[in-house]
């Protein structure tokens, strides 16, 4: 009986050593067997370990070749794709680039507003001369500010060299306005007459409309050329 007890005791003790010997038989068989798991469309792969038929792949670094996520939900493990036509990232560095004519697009479109705001002062002022109105701060003033404020947001949205240049034209011609705008302005204010055609070849103002149509033809080219009109 002794020898028998002996005896079970031996087998259980073989077959407790080989199932101790079991993981590392299946890793090193799994070791022999390690391919790649490549995923078409994404960069870069996956290890690929075949065991007992079966193929299996770290899920971590699945998600992540993939642009994946991976989450745990209490006893769960969520692995979320990511949409089959995701659309590449904009770099930052690529908002506001110059577009292919030279302009950038924010800068273009604070130019024409203040080119706008610049040809209505224009326009308000030429009118009130023609027809003899007294030409006052109060109803002045008010174009001169938004003008203002336009070169301002202008000023705010250049990003490149050929907004920058016509930048420096934008502000010439506001300047160049607001200086005909306070003659007529002390001229009023002296009591001086004001002749209903004294716009008729006033150099500043032809200056200001040779301007304002060289400003014209490069925000509809979207390229900067100066031509000396603004100086």
């Amino acid at each position: 009986m002794s020898r028998s007890l002996g005896h079970n005791r031996y087998g259980v003790f073989v077959v407790f050593a080989i199932l101790l010997s079991l993981p590392f038989l299946v890793l090193a068989h799994a070791a022999q067997q390690n391919r790649r798991l490549v995923v078409t469309g994404h960069a870069g792969d996956v290890n690929l370990i075949d065991v007992g038929g079966r193929s299996y792949v770290e899920i971590e670094t699945l998600a992540r070749v993939i642009n994946g996520s991976l989450r745990s939900e209490g006893d769960s493990l969520v692995l979320t794709l990511p949409p089959t036509h995701q659309e590449s990232p904009v770099p930052t560095s690529a908002v506001n680039q110059p577009i292919a004519s030279g302009l950038s697009k924010d800068f273009l479109k604070a130019a024409l507003e203040e080119m706008a705001d610049v040809r209505e002062w224009r326009s308000t002022l030429t009118y009130a001369i023609q027809r003899g109105f007294p030409v006052t701060p109060d109803w002045v003033d008010p174009y001169n500010f938004r003008a203002q404020q336009s070169l301002g947001f202008a000023s705010l949205a250049t990003s490149n060299e050929s907004d920058r240049a016509v930048f420096q034209l934008l502000t010439t011609e506001f300047n160049n306005m607001k200086q005909l705008s306070d003659r007529f302005l002390q001229q009023n204010k002296s009591r001086t007459y004001i002749s209903p055609d004294s716009l008729n070849n006033d150099p500043l103002d032809q200056r200001i409309l040779k301007c304002a149509r060289s400003l014209a033809a490069m925000a509809a080219s979207g390229q900067f050329t100066d031509d000396g009109s603004c100086h």
